[in-house]
């Protein structure tokens, strides 16, 4: 069957199994390797990307839950020439290490982001609390959440 949806603002059709799992249709299907799988079962949060805003697990997902969606991957965020405010934050203060974790945690943390709220060291937390990360301990990652949402108030956008 044929699933229709957009991916970084750009239309796909892809025509696979209804239960093919999302992520594997990136990665495979639309050479989109910047979501990582981890553990396979929605556990570990490092195959977050976003559907219509949302932060789903990619290895959950059917793909035949997506059709007519719109999905946001680590890719939609920057470019190699220019990282969005987040992805030079996550720079900036370490909070990317091995890189298993942080394409999820970047997208935890732009759906977070877009929502407004408060960035207290609670909310952040909480915001990211599904995504498992074994390298930084999460102090580099908070910190680089609160730099990106302190920087987008300066400038006054909701999401770069």
């Amino acid at each position: 069957m044929s699933y229709r949806f957009f991916v970084n603002g750009d239309p796909v059709e892809v025509e696979v199994p209804g239960m093919r799992r999302l992520l594997d249709v990136l990665r495979e299907d639309l050479a989109l390797t910047g979501t990582k799988e981890g553990c396979g079962e929605g556990e570990c949060g490092a195959c977050s990307v976003l559907l219509d805003g949302a932060v789903v697990d990619a290895c959950l997902v059917p793909i035949c839950q997506v059709d007519g969606t719109s999905v946001r991957t680590v890719e939609g965020l920057g470019t190699q020439e220019q990282l969005s405010d987040l992805q030079a934050a996550f720079l900036q203060t370490g909070g990317a290490q091995c890189g298993i974790c942080t394409p999820g945690m970047l997208m935890a943390a732009e759906a977070f982001l877009a929502t407004g709220g408060p960035t207290t060291d609670e909310a952040v937390r909480e915001a990211i609390a599904g995504n498992l990360c074994r390298c930084t301990g999460y102090t580099k990652i908070v910190e680089a959440i609160a730099r990106a949402a302190e920087q987008r108030r300066a400038s006054g956008s909701a999401q770069t």
